[in-house]
């Protein structure tokens, strides 16, 4: 009879898609360590999905995230869902790929895909691998059209391109949420792919009511998972919003992917890898956090087959303002350009507190003209050489007519700043930016 239900379950699972066909393996679970779970005759590889059966007869999800020994390791969905010891484990093998379509547009989603909005439920029109789809590197195409992002100090010093990948650096409380809020509001993209991850509950909330309010809204689609949930699922959710960007880019549109945070993304691969006993390197990173940051950032870019372009601003927090940080480094390596955000002007009344003579696009040559190469030179040199010499003028050390560039840096720093502070509602185009930064600051 066990051999009878056996069978008539594994028809079942294969006919409705759950599973594969072939033998039907489940699994039985035996211990828990740090949140993750031990589970035995489940032989399945690493990002294959699960449901386990716990005492309060919800089936839990999960994924596999490693072995040990004999055992395979699940992170599951619901830290706190009540599972014992024997509590049966079923594979999913359709877990690996996500359902996407136009109907997503202008709803919010949670990590496995469920509309968090109380509205109507989402459609699917097709299927999307959630770690996507691998692509020819050569039909990666370069970044040579200008993105205008509505920020008159981004605009005009810091150009951004269409299918250029930035990563937003700053400590807490800088202003890294409400600069991503501004950049979304003026975006002239197809659609807007958010990804808010790790976030507080509240932040979740404000950014919601923010874009509702803007208007933007209908074409977004946002993707949020709170700080209180499973590592697992933070991860998930990063992944969603990348293959539901790369979705729409397969259609030709021109997306925007914003990702907050990318450091919640590796914290939450980093407590997932020190529970299944990888090796902490710096800052207790194990390698498989750092080795996340590439994954996700190379899937923005733009496509010349399907004509497309996802260009992908990440926030990364800088623990205790230390640009050093690992997850800042990696960052920085992979991404095609970086903003630093310092709390020194943010505390200066400065918004948005962009350090210039620290951040830097690496496309900006190849999407600007001389005039605004000029101009843009110019600029810098005066700010980077008042950060260099602010000690000597901050003790009255220095005399006036000692250095010719200083003392314009001296004479022009008021006006820089005023430059770059900006109201939070406030949008300024591309063109008007550009005219003002030659005007000021030309040959």
């Amino acid at each position: 009879m066990l051999k009878l239900d056996y069978d008539r379950l594994s028809r079942l699972l294969i006919e409705t898609g759950e599973i594969t066909p072939g033998p039907v393996k489940w699994g039985k679970v035996k211990s828990c360590s740090a949140g993750l779970l031990r589970v035995s005759g489940f032989d399945y590889p690493i990002g294959f999905g699960a449901e386990i059966s716990s005492e309060d007869g919800r089936n839990i999800g999960a994924e596999v995230v490693g072995f040990d020994g004999a055992m395979t390791t699940l992170a599951p969905f619901d830290e706190h869902a009540a599972i014992r010891v024997d509590a049966l484990v079923k594979p999913m093998a359709n877990a690996a790929e996500i359902d996407v379509g136009s109907g997503l547009i202008g709803r919010i989603i949670d990590p496995l895909g469920n509309p968090m909005d109380d509205m109507e439920p989402i459609i699917a029109e097709s299927g999307w691998p959630l770690m996507g789809r691998k692509s020819n590197i050569i039909h990666r195409g370069r970044i040579t059209e200008p993105l205008d992002v509505g920020v008159q100090s981004i605009n005009a010093l810091l150009p951004l391109g269409c299918g250029q990948r930035v990563a937003v650096v700053a400590g807490s409380g800088v202003g890294k949420t409400v600069l991503m809020q501004q950049l979304s509001s003026s975006s002239q993209a197809d659609v807007i792919i958010v990804g808010l991850i790790g976030e507080r509950a509240r932040e979740v909330s404000d950014f919601i009511t923010a874009s509702r309010n803007s208007g933007i809204a209908k074409k977004m689609v946002i993707v949020a998972v709170p700080a209180n949930h499973s590592p697992i699922l933070r991860i998930k959710a990063a992944q969603r919003a990348a293959a539901i960007a790369e979705y729409f880019r397969d259609q030709g549109k021109n997306i925007l992917l914003m990702i907050d945070s990318l450091t919640r993304v590796a914290h939450a691969q980093r407590e997932i890898g020190l529970a299944a006993g990888e090796p902490p390197t710096i800052k207790g990173y194990p390698p498989s956090a750092i080795a996340l940051i590439p994954q996700l950032l190379e899937r923005a870019g733009r496509d010349t087959v399907s004509g497309g372009s996802i260009t992908a601003i990440y926030t990364v927090l800088a623990d205790g303002d230390d640009l050093d940080d690992p997850i800042v480094d990696a960052a920085r390596a992979i991404a095609d350009g970086h903003i630093i955000l310092s709390r020194e002007l943010a505390e200066q009344g400065v918004y948005p507190a962009i350090d210039i003579g620290k951040s830097i696009s690496r496309v900006a040559q190849d999407i600007i003209g001389r005039d605004h190469a000029a101009a843009l030179q110019n600029f810098r040199s005066l700010w980077s050489c008042y950060a260099e010499n602010r000690d000597l003028i901050s003790m009255g050390a220095y005399r006036a007519g000692s250095d010719d560039l200083l003392d314009q840096a001296i004479a022009r720093r008021y006006d820089q700043l005023e430059f770059m502070k900006q109201a939070v509602n406030e949008k300024v185009s591309r063109s008007r930016s550009v005219e003002k930064l030659v005007r000021e600051y030309g040959e």
